[in-house]
């Protein structure tokens, strides 16, 4: 029956059931409260309450009336304080019995007022009798009621109310025990309604969630299925098998018509992409005259074959283009050139290959012209070159010439520059020792200083050991002038004692003179020590800043070393290379010789490239001209004579040795 519901209408019934579960466990449970409630009522109203009142009574009884009673008779009250308690204590009374009365009592409880009225009757006719006799100051006759009348009408009182608490504990307790019932039934009641809320909520539960998942899992197991198929994991698929009238088999129905339309559509286009994929294979392999002629009813497929298609068809058009292009190439026609149609993309690969082919055509014309311009630049510049190593031959031998002589200068200058070395390196030395014996001076003046300050310490100490004796002395003189007060207290018998005192003083007096003495020597030692003190620092301030002048002075011969070291090491450089220069001056001469060989050679080649450049097509061939070469054709065949004074002076005048550290590089590379 449940499965042919709608599962919106199956969920509502199984929320119904809780609902109508948890009214009725509220009911139940506010019914139950209430019956417990109004028992705790019973209990303390008609019982803890009472209790209280009757234990108000039957002390007012035993305390008020029977101890104020007591307290008149051995006249520890006045007659008018024992009415006044008299009276407080029957008005407590009289109010707490009518409010006791007031409550619901039981039928003994009626029994047992009954005799506590007629005693209480008959026990306030007593106390009344002693409030008679207080007010007529009669204490013999309160002693008489008391002793004969008030115990034996009282005390029956206090036994009858004492059963009354013992009642109302009892009823109390039959209360509770209600109470008690009440609660097991209740929690009695409360666990079958759930047990029996929890089993219809169970079985609505368990067949709503069976009905549910199991039409669930029949949705999941043939959805996978049907996933598979459209990930080609499988290659068939089957329909959903839910034959219910709720929303699951308004589900399936929907699903089942779409699978259907999706497995024909999946199947045209499976057959569209095999063909596809042989085409694409043979594209792949360079081949643009086979097309895709499957047909799918999916729009975007079949638009996406068209596509395909026709750019099949483009593609082929394009490269048949370039061969052609290049075909001319290949035959050293270089003019033609590639175009863009109207239709083409901007910046797509086409027009970077168009570009790249039409760069490739000018970078062709542009170096076959070079080629041209540079071999007619070589014809002309072979015949420049052959009249040129002639004089190549003359100059090399004058320049040889010339270094020998160099050469002699720069050792004259080496050996002086070494002797300069020699001479910084013993000045640097001398410094390190005037540099020790500073540190030396500025250590001994430290010392100094330390010496002063323990020098400071000990006269501190010995400030402190006299203000000790200062004060040893103030205190010997006062015990003195009290020892002299002693003895002229004492009359004769203190004499002796006085004497003694007075010297005793005149001790403490020349104790305090010498220690001040002795400070005053000190406080000069102090100031000498101070003053040494400053001296020495001063010492060390001087050897400082001597120590710093000698370190700069050390840094300056440090540099002026390292600078006649780079001078050396920069003349020893020229030395090698002048003396490289003159062993390549004479190997210029054998150069010339064979580059004049080189340049023959060099004039035939560069009629060749012209004559190869010239049976070649390309844009702007019969324009090429040669490079015009900025030659300069001064006539420098005159012999340069050699002078050797005229040398001397002009080294003299041009030579200037530069030494400094950050050169290095610069004598490296020279």
């Amino acid at each position: 029956m449940l499965q042919n519901l709608k599962t919106k209408l199956k969920l509502s019934i199984l929320s119904f059931v809780a609902l109508v579960g948890i009214i009725i466990l509220g009911a139940l449970g506010i019914i139950q409260l209430k019956e417990v409630n109004n028992g705790l009522e019973r209990v303390y109203n008609d019982r803890v309450v009472p209790l209280e009142q009757l234990k108000i009574i039957a002390d007012e009884y035993a305390v008020n009336i029977v101890d104020t009673t007591h307290q008149t008779r051995n006249g520890n009250f006045e007659f008018e304080k024992c009415i006044s308690n008299i009276n407080s204590a029957q008005e407590k009374i009289k109010n707490n019995w009518n409010k006791y009365l007031s409550t619901s009592l039981t039928k003994e409880e009626e029994t047992l007022v009954k005799d506590v009225n007629h005693l209480m009757d008959i026990g306030n006719s007593e106390v009344n009798k002693i409030k008679q006799a207080c007010e007529d100051k009669n204490l013999d006759l309160i002693s008489k009621i008391t002793i004969e009348e008030l115990y034996p009408n009282i005390d029956p009182i206090g036994e009858k109310i004492s059963a009354l608490i013992t009642l109302q504990l009892d009823v109390a307790k039959s209360e509770t025990q209600i109470a008690e019932n009440i609660y097991s039934t209740s929690i009695t009641v409360i666990i079958m309604t759930i047990l029996g809320s929890f089993l219809i909520i169970l079985f609505l539960s368990y067949t709503i969630i069976t009905d549910i998942t199991g039409k669930l899992n029949s949705f999941k197991k043939e959805l996978l299925n049907f996933f598979s198929f459209l990930n080609k994991e499988t290659s068939d698929v089957t329909l959903l098998e839910i034959k219910s009238k709720d929303e699951f088999g308004e589900m399936a129905d929907v699903i089942n018509e779409n699978i259907i339309k999706t497995q024909k559509l999946i199947q045209e286009d499976n057959f569209l992409i095999d063909e596809a994929k042989i085409v694409m294979t043979r594209v792949n392999n360079g081949w643009y005259s086979q097309f895709i002629e499957k047909k799918t009813s999916n729009s975007s497929l079949e638009e996406f074959k068209n596509n395909v298609n026709k750019m099949i068809e483009n593609t082929r058009t394009r490269f048949e283009h370039v061969n052609e292009v290049l075909n001319s190439y290949s035959h050293n026609d270089f003019r033609p050139k590639f175009k863009m149609e109207k239709d083409d993309e901007k910046g797509g690969v086409f027009e970077t290959l168009v570009n790249g082919l039409n760069t490739l055509q000018e970078t062709l014309t542009h170096m076959l012209k070079e080629n041209k311009t540079n071999g007619l630049t070589l014809d002309e510049s072979s015949d420049i070159l052959l009249a040129n190593v002639d004089k190549l031959n003359i100059s090399s031998n004058e320049a040889a010439a010339s270094l020998e002589e160099t050469a002699a200068a720069l050792e004259q200058i080496t050996s002086n520059i070494r002797n300069n070395t020699q001479n910084i390196a013993k000045m640097a030395s001398y410094s390190n020792s005037v540099t020790k014996s500073a540190s030396d001076g500025e250590k001994l003046a430290n010392q100094t200083t330390q010496s002063m300050d323990e020098i400071n310490n000990q006269v501190n100490l010995i400030n402190e050991a006299i203000t000790v004796i200062d004060q040893i002395a103030f205190q010997t003189n006062i015990l003195s002038l009290n020892a002299a007060v002693e003895a002229a207290t004492a009359g004769e018998a203190g004499k002796g004692f006085a004497v003694v005192a007075q010297e005793v003083r005149n001790l403490a007096s020349r104790s305090a003179e010498a220690a001040k003495e002795i400070k005053v020597i000190v406080e000069n030692a102090t100031k000498k020590a101070n003053d040494g003190k400053e001296i020495a620092s001063n010492m060390i301030s001087g050897y400082k800043e001597l120590n710093q002048n000698i370190s700069q002075t050390i840094n300056l011969i440090q540099d002026i070393e390292m600078s006649s070291k780079e001078q050396l090491s920069g003349i020893e450089q020229i030395n090698d290379a002048v003396n490289q220069l003159d062993q390549q001056t004479q190997q210029n001469a054998a150069v010339a010789s064979q580059t004049h060989d080189v340049a023959i050679i060099t004039d035939e080649i560069a009629k060749l490239i012209v004559n190869d450049a010239n049976a070649k097509e390309f844009e702007g061939k019969n324009e090429v001209k040669a490079k015009d070469i900025k030659i300069n054709k001064k006539d420098n065949s005159n012999p340069i004579k050699s002078n050797s004074k005229q040398k001397d002076t002009q080294t003299k005048k041009d030579t200037k040795v530069v030494s400094n550290k950050t050169n290095n590089d610069e004598w490296e590379s020279f």
